[in-house]
């Protein structure tokens, strides 16, 4: 008989948890290959698009038409933010929206490692992200962290600072007002909506450094912006972000 710890034993379980439990596509909901390695099929994983050569120097957007700057971000406009630099890994689209829902709201924490490895492996080509010192997560309201049990941010970026050998910081920065939802709000309410709403309770921590926010999805920028304010006031010498994914 095989030991209880071998790998036939280990084997023999999984396959039995497959027939009675297969897994799914998170997109798709398509029955996956034994001991398939990624939530998503192949075909869903083959839609998923890293954000393109052509993009906002600034926010990250998508610019399909090209230039170096959206609406925006163009001109003297970009002086008012103080969150200098965005950056997605890809876009978000369909599977990549499955994705992510699950990860924050039906309770799938271990995503993070998966989700974190596409950050990974687009940090290269942003030249721009070298010089980042700090990793800090976009904090949640204490109430909104309480009921999910998990700020997805910061799973993200600490599974990301273990594979960039970076320091992360997941105290410094808090959320001090719970505010309504972004998606009610177009750009300028969402900005207005951010005002006031994060603190930095640590300052020495991030003072003179380059703070690189991580976050999971990346919209107008407003509450990347929020946390920047919060962060430039607190001392800290630049401020940019970085986030899975970017909608367009």
């Amino acid at each position: 008989m095989l030991p209880f710890n071998s790998k036939g034993w280990a084997w023999a379980r999984d396959a039995l948890l497959h027939v009675l439990l297969p897994n799914t596509c998170y997109s798709c909901r398509r029955d996956l290959p034994f001991r398939h390695r990624s939530p998503l099929c192949d075909a869903c994983s083959a839609l998923v698009r890293p954000v393109g050569p052509l993009y906002c120097l600034r926010c990250g957007k998508p610019l399909p038409d090209g230039g170096a700057h959206c609406y925006h971000c163009r001109g003297s406009k970009a002086r008012e933010y103080r969150c200098k630099i965005i950056r997605s890994a890809v876009v978000f689209g369909p599977q990549v929206r499955a994705l992510i829902h699950a990860f924050k709201y039906a309770d799938r924490p271990y995503l993070a490692d998966y989700l974190a490895e596409w950050m990974r492996g687009a940090w290269e080509k942003y030249p721009d992200l070298a010089g980042a010192q700090l990793l800090l997560p976009v904090p949640l309201h204490p109430k909104k962290l309480k009921k999910r049990g998990y700020n997805q941010s910061e799973l993200l970026a600490c599974a990301l600072a273990r594979r960039k050998q970076l320091p992360v910081d997941t105290r410094s920065l808090i959320r001090r007002r719970a505010t309504p939802s972004q998606t009610k709000f177009g750009r300028e309410a969402r900005l207005k909506n951010m005002d006031g709403a994060f603190e930095c309770i640590a300052p020495a921590a991030v003072k003179g450094k380059v703070i690189l926010l991580i976050d999971d999805v990346a919209t107008t920028g407003a509450t990347l912006e929020g946390c920047a304010r919060a962060l430039k006031q607190a001392g800290a010498k630049k401020v940019m972000a970085y986030t899975l994914a970017r909608e367009v």
